[in-house]
């Protein structure tokens, strides 16, 4: 089976991205320079001296600039949370919009999609205890 193992999506102001990932989710961000189109790398996992994440099954990603070619606008990921509700919450303190409200994907977990603030749609999901 081929494993997602990194995720992209655009953003049209990469300060505002940046702070927004930071303050909802705590992850690390890396401006890259011109010559990598002012890509920036989203760190949402602990990774080791070559830049590979510890956990296995665990991703980090990047942000490209927008365009006006619709496929540049869609995301493609879903964040796995501890607690949705408070999740939630957060996310709409740093600037996003939820889409509707949670719902339980029978089996797996509670599942909500929000709008960040650079108008990507996202969705974050706490899974079921494996208890």
């Amino acid at each position: 089976m081929n494993s997602v193992i990194h995720f992209e999506m655009g953003a049209n102001d990469t300060a505002r991205m940046q702070k927004f990932y930071q303050t909802a989710f705590g992850w690390q961000t890396q401006q890259l320079g011109e010559e990598m189109g002012q890509y920036v790398l989203a760190t949402t996992s602990e990774t080791d001296a070559n830049g590979m994440v510890k956990t296995p099954g665990t991703i980090n990603g990047g942000f490209y600039k927008k365009t006006e070619d619709p496929t540049s606008h869609a995301p493609s990921v879903v964040i796995g949370v501890g607690n949705l509700n408070e999740s939630m919450e957060k996310v709409v303190a740093a600037g996003g919009k939820l889409l509707g409200e949670p719902m339980e994907i029978p089996g797996v977990g509670m599942w909500v999609s929000f709008l960040d603030t650079e108008g990507n749609r996202v969705s974050m999901m706490q899974p079921n205890s494996r208890g």
